[in-house]
């Protein structure tokens, strides 16, 4: 018997509960998947089939002995290319680490095993993860399930292509711009870049410490919010190895709790750009599924939010580029195109000051809680994820004045990486040329559950999720 695979993770765990299916039936019939899609899609960058079956057969006994099953017990998921898996290759997408295999799992990884989950391999990455689209001289180009002439997106990219493509019930990526949520957004499924510390990022390369803490997070990924959800609650908890990590208490959101009147955000601010007119569609889509529901919907102009991109790009261009420059110094010729412009942009025109450092450090405190405060009385803002949907291959780029330049197609997502806010996107429709188009549901620190549960209810208003041509 095969397995559809494009079943919910709750799915798949009522089947192997209730006998209907075996975890190494779930699993033949994804690495079945994963014959037919990945010469096409590229998704990941280790795969281990022997090991996902062993993984599958150890579950099969554990079912037949009647041992108590965790929550993800025979759910097939994947796992970002620069997180930590113990004896895989951990390039990151970069020759210059192609020879780093760790000797343990992240805590992350260490949480999904054992809540049963069988970990197929690892997904593809650019290089370092420094792009919104995963293409490296490592591992090579991902390719959108929607459309193969476009990316999945970056720098989680082969993470949510897999996904989409029923190679993956769900998995982890990381988010230090919307490295979570863009693909999400282009890949036509759902992301949760969770408040730094929630999650822990220990394992995760580049280490996120220091003055970068803030800036880059590790969350789920899967093809409903549900899943997202379920993903959330066994990753999330605090680590000794991630500084900012809290003993955060898991919060109950009731999915038929009453909303009428609860206040939504319309998020506006002339810091953002423009978005395309079917992107706006499909905010306006959301905001409609929402007010049906009795949710008060109203526009809000943020203010700071230039201040906050401003910021944003000193420590993720300057101060990356900078902290990178011992590992790339002397191997530039081994670097792909895109980690090459991005260092060309990243430069500063005069060197790094520890003035300079500390002064950014201290706006971004500021300039947070002022954001903060303008959030006191409305929680959750609507916004697009990125200004247009899924680009084509290779037109992405750090050039100033491009159509596809991320530091103005992406502003939707970054400054929530300033700030430290959580933020989901979900999908929403699709654009004439049957690209995704997903929302971003942005709520403040800490507030993860209830993020969750208003993207649920565009989720569920919207209808079933649909899957790719492919």
């Amino acid at each position: 018997m095969s397995f559809p695979v494009y079943s919910t993770i709750a799915e798949v765990i009522s089947s192997i509960k209730s006998r209907k299916i075996s975890p190494t039936q779930v699993v033949d019939a994804t690495l079945e998947r994963i014959a037919k899609c990945e010469p096409q899609l590229h998704c990941f960058a280790h795969l281990d089939s022997e090991g996902a079956r062993k993984q599958a057969r150890a579950a099969d006994m554990a079912i037949t002995r009647g041992d108590h099953l965790g929550p993800l017990h025979g759910v097939p998921v994947t796992i970002k290319s620069n997180i930590d898996v113990a004896g895989w290759p951990c390039s990151a997408g970069s020759l210059l680490r192609k020879d780093y295999v760790p000797e343990r799992d992240a805590p992350l990884v260490t949480r999904l095993r054992s809540a049963g989950a069988i970990i197929l391999g690892n997904t593809n990455t650019p290089e370092m993860l420094m792009a919104y689209e995963s293409n490296n001289r490592l591992t090579g180009k991902s390719s959108n399930p929607w459309d193969l002439s476009r990316t999945p997106g970056g720098s989680s990219g082969g993470e949510a292509a897999a996904i989409a493509s029923g190679c993956s019930f769900g998995g982890v990526g990381s988010d230090g711009g919307g490295s979570i949520r863009v693909p999400a957004h282009f890949s036509g499924i759902c992301g949760l870049k969770p408040t730094p510390g929630r999650v822990p990022s220990t394992g995760h390369f580049p280490p996120g410490a220091g003055a970068l803490s803030w800036l880059g997070v590790v969350g789920p990924m899967a093809r409903t919010i549900a899943d997202v959800r379920i993903l959330f609650e066994i990753m999330a908890g605090p680590d000794p190895g991630d500084a900012l990590s809290a003993p955060v208490p898991t919060r109950y959101v009731a999915n038929d709790a009453k909303m009428e009147g609860f206040r939504i955000g319309l998020l506006e601010s002339s810091a953002l750009g423009k978005a395309s007119s079917e992107t706006k569609s499909a905010l306006q889509k959301a905001e409609i599924l929402l007010a049906g529901q009795g949710f008060a919907i109203e526009p809000l102009r943020l203010s700071g939010l230039d201040h906050a991109l401003d910021l944003w790009w000193f420590f993720f261009g300057p101060v990356v580029g900078h902290l990178f420059e011992p590992t790339v110094k002397g191997h530039e010729d081994q670097l792909s195109p895109i980690l090459q412009e991005y260092f060309s942009y990243a430069a500063p025109e005069n060197p790094l000051s520890l003035d300079a450092l500390m002064s950014a450090c201290a706006q971004r405190d500021i300039v947070r809680a002022e954001i903060l405060a303008q959030l006191r009385d409305v929680p959750i803002l609507l916004s697009p994820v990125s200004s247009t949907p899924a680009f084509r291959h290779g037109e992405g780029t750090y050039r100033p004045g491009a159509e596809h330049c991320y530091r103005d197609t992406m502003r939707y997502s970054q400054w929530l990486n300033l700030t430290g806010f959580p933020g989901a996107s979900v999908p929403v429709g699709l654009s004439s040329e049957g690209l995704p188009i997903g929302v971003q549901v942005i709520g403040r620190p800490h507030e993860e559950e209830l993020v969750l549960a208003v993207a649920e209810r565009i989720e569920q208003a919207r209808g079933p999720w649909q899957p790719p041509p492919l």
